[in-house]
């Protein structure tokens, strides 16, 4: 589990309950370098280049008080109806991490002191969503909040509490309609979730992929094992579980790589009672504006972004990614459907993009 080096602790973050909660679980976790700044903004890292400046961030914590437009719940589709932040940033190090790109400047992992603030915004949000509240194939899932959209939170569960205070709040609250709460993770620490008051409207999906990408591109987080056992102990406390497939790559030999993935699951979760496991599956994709800062951060990457070996694809809002050529993804989406079909016949798959 990750310690880091230094905690930075604003002035209003220090002054709330939550904030001192976690300023607890620091020192317990045994951090030495906290600071409680005497106002709220953060200061500069003062690093000599870009390289420095990301060494220093990712052995950060800031502890502060989400403003109001981080508090504003927005959509994530495919994912979700909404999204809800109970943190920024992330300590893994994954070569190929989605945060690069998105967030501006060094990579600074932030957690909200104001909690209750960010779970009392989701009472007026349910029942108004547009990918599972209004979707006929998914409407079991009930108004769905995604955690993991700009985090991984149980990477920071022993530092902050949040996600136990989440995942009881959504499983004990009185909420006009069925809600769920989503969130994604690759660490395995899930011990203090277990005998949460889940009320199975939880579902935690472990990120999981090939071994040989897992085991080079996934720096800092749990191993593959790990994770599947981990899928295994939350399936039994209940919980409903998932598979977030990414980034899947078209690696040499990719079909037995991934089939032995499967089978691992498979093997791990078959003997699981009232078993609900979903699967949600995401090629490779960079933006020219992700590699330059991916490249920036791990100069000796061998992670392929070769935009001539892909197809420019354009979003909604009009921003260009690279993606897998037209064949290739064919090729991909057409073998995981057949043997997600008979290696984890349970699963239901939820997307692939």
């Amino acid at each position: 589990m990750w310690t880091p080096s230094r905690v930075l602790v604003t002035r209003s973050a220090a002054e709330l309950p939550h904030g001192a909660e976690i300023l607890a679980r620091c020192e317990a976790a045994g951090v030495s370098d906290i600071r409680v700044l005497a106002g709220d903004r953060l200061p500069s890292l003062g690093a000599d280049n870009d390289r420095a400046a990301y060494a220093l961030a990712k052995r950060t914590l800031a502890v502060v008080v989400a403003p109001p437009s981080k508090r504003r719940l927005q959509p994530i589709p495919p994912s979700a109806d909404w999204r809800i932040d109970l943190a920024q940033g992330c300590p893994g190090h994954c070569q190929y991490c989605y945060l690069a790109g998105s967030l501006a400047g060094p990579p600074i992992t932030r957690v909200y002191a104001n909690l209750p603030e960010i779970l009392a915004e989701m009472d007026d949000h349910v029942g108004r969503g547009t990918i599972t509240s209004s979707s006929e194939q998914r409407s079991g899932e009930g108004t769905t909040f995604e955690a993991s959209c700009y985090t991984d939170p149980l990477a920071l569960e022993h530092l902050t509490g949040s996600l136990s205070a989440t995942i009881a709040h959504v499983g004990t609250h009185q909420w006009s309609g069925p809600v769920g709460l989503r969130f994604t993770t690759k660490y395995d620490n899930v011990a203090p979730l277990l005998a949460l008051p889940h009320a199975r409207r939880t579902r935690v999906r472990l990120s999981v992929n090939a071994d040989e990408i897992a085991s080079r591109f996934e720096g800092g987080t749990a191993r593959l094992p790990q994770r599947i056992s981990a899928l295994r102990a939350l399936a039994s406390a209940g919980y409903r579980i998932g598979l977030t497939i990414a980034p899947i790559m078209p690696i040499p030999d990719w079909p037995q790589h991934y089939g032995d993935l499967l089978r691992d699951v498979a093997a791990a979760v078959g003997d699981i009672d009232d078993l609900d496991l979903t699967v949600e599956c995401i090629t490779h994709r960079f933006t020219a504006t992700s590699k330059e800062v991916l490249t920036g951060w791990y100069p000796r990457t061998q992670l392929d972004m070769d935009e001539a070996a892909r197809t420019r694809k354009f979003g909604k809002y009009g921003a260009a990614k690279y993606v897998y050529p037209k064949d290739t993804m064919a090729d991909l989406r057409s073998w995981f459907e057949s043997e997600l079909a008979e290696t984890l016949p349970a699963a239901r798959v939820l997307y692939w993009t």
